[in-house]
């Protein structure tokens, strides 16, 4: 396989990239100009430079090659630039995959997302499941969905492309869930909320090992869940508490955090800040609640991710 990845610096994008070394496929990335690129540090890859919208460099990318995968996407919640978030997630994936059509690219594996789906209210669904929440609960949420929406018209019209739709992406590495980990392990996670809140659970580079499955195996247009299963935020601090004996912290009343979100979001507002507490996020925490199964990837793809437990004892062991 000659593979070209989007946001081939990225947390998701690098481990995918140094799994299709490890199997012996060349590989080209796509990097922005000013992105950080200590993650691709030792790869041996091709990195194309340009923006997620620049056709001439998703050409450039794209020559000689037989797979893409679309790894590339602002993630964020909370206050962020929202014409910026549509520009990336929807008219950067419309960009791929005109590209790529037009350069005749025989599969895309599309890294989408299991918010697609929306608000399940703690339902555990499978792929088949059609969207019940009429509104968005964020940017992320309603770009992200408008992307997989150009990815399935492609799909309609004969394109070969497959969705993987992972649920939270852990790692040593991971910008989200691992900083709270690792504090918690240096015994400076003083206090958290939504002990209650459940996340479904997914290890970077079994979603890496997903996407070239998919590559290889995924019937055209399907989409793939990807989730070990899911644990509340309690249950991931107890599996490190028990195994240290460290004290879980404090957990802020639930109208507290409601408060200080309110209040935070004006202040973000003002001061053009993303605050760690805002509406959106306590909304993420408390009211909205998406459940997945990901049978149809082990039964279709024969994946075989490590179990939650494994996700969350890897943290014990980083240098």
């Amino acid at each position: 396989m000659k593979a070209f990845v989007t946001g081939a610096n990225g947390f998701t994008g690098s481990h995918l990239i140094k799994l299709l070394q490890q199997k012996g496929h060349i590989v080209k990335g796509l990097v922005r100009s000013s992105s950080n690129l200590s993650r691709l540090e030792g790869c041996e890859v091709e990195l194309i430079r340009g923006d997620i919208t620049d056709r001439n460099a998703l050409r450039k990318g794209m020559e000689g090659v037989d797979t893409v995968f679309h790894v590339a996407a602002y993630v964020e919640l909370g206050l962020v630039d929202e014409a910026q978030m549509e520009r990336v997630n929807v008219e950067g994936t419309r960009a791929v995959l005109e590209v790529a059509k037009e350069m005749g690219i025989s599969k895309l594996v599309y890294c989408s997302t299991i918010g697609i789906f929306g608000d399940t209210q703690g339902v555990a669904i499978d792929e088949t499941f059609e969207r019940q929440q009429k509104d968005f609960s964020s940017a992320y949420d309603r770009t992200k969905y408008e992307a997989q929406q150009w990815v399935d018209r492609f799909a309609a019209e004969g394109f070969p492309v497959v969705s993987v739709m992972p649920s939270g992406i852990f790692g040593l590495d991971d910008p989200h869930f691992a900083p709270v980990m690792q504090l918690f392990l240096k015994k400076r996670l003083w206090v958290w909320v939504g002990g209650d809140r459940v996340t479904g659970i997914v290890h970077v580079d079994d979603v890496a090992k997903a996407m070239i499955l998919a590559a290889e195996k995924g019937r055209l247009g399907e989409y793939y869940i990807l989730s070990a299963g899911d644990l509340t935020t309690r249950e991931m601090l107890n599996i490190l508490a028990q195994k240290t004996e460290i004290p879980l912290p404090i957990e802020i009343p639930e109208t507290l955090v409601r408060f200080l979100g309110n209040g935070f979001d004006l202040i973000g507002k003002i001061f053009s800040w993303n605050p760690p507490i805002s509406r959106e996020r306590v909304h993420y925490i408390y009211d909205r609640c998406v459940r997945v199964k990901a049978d149809k990837a082990y039964q279709e793809l024969g994946w075989q991710p490590r179990s939650v437990s494994e996700v969350m004892l890897e943290f014990l062991y980083q240098d």
